[in-house]
């Protein structure tokens, strides 16, 4: 398989969700050559849902560097993400990753499920 590593990713992540996803890195004792997959998948309440967790890459994937953090995508998946930002949240009632997501139309009161 061709290595294939580029440093414009269409996709952003703040410091908040750097600093948990290296959390939940060391944790979770992921593999080594693990990456974050960041992706979507046919359903939810809105028609889209995010796939977020950590993965091998795949032929299909696309791979970037953000912040330290190795990022799988699918190629496809692009051009339902370009221009996110997936952030974290710690308040008293929301605690999770959130996905902002300019290309989104509708979302669900989840805020894991999107059309576009």
């Amino acid at each position: 398989m061709q290595e294939t590593i580029t440093t414009e990713s269409p996709i952003q992540l703040t410091d908040g969700a750097v600093k948990q996803l290296k959390r939940l890195y060391s944790e979770k004792e992921v593999p080594e050559g693990y990456g974050l997959r960041i992706g979507v998948k046919g359903g939810g309440c809105s028609g889209f849902s995010y796939v977020l967790g950590f993965d091998e890459k795949s032929e299909k994937d696309v791979e970037y560097e953000i912040k330290g953090i190795k990022v799988y995508m699918e190629k496809s998946h692009g051009l339902y993400l370009l221009g996110m930002e997936v952030d974290w949240l710690d308040g008293l009632n929301n605690r999770g990753f959130v996905f902002n997501n300019p290309n989104a139309k509708d979302t669900c009161g989840c805020g894991t499920s999107f059309s576009a």
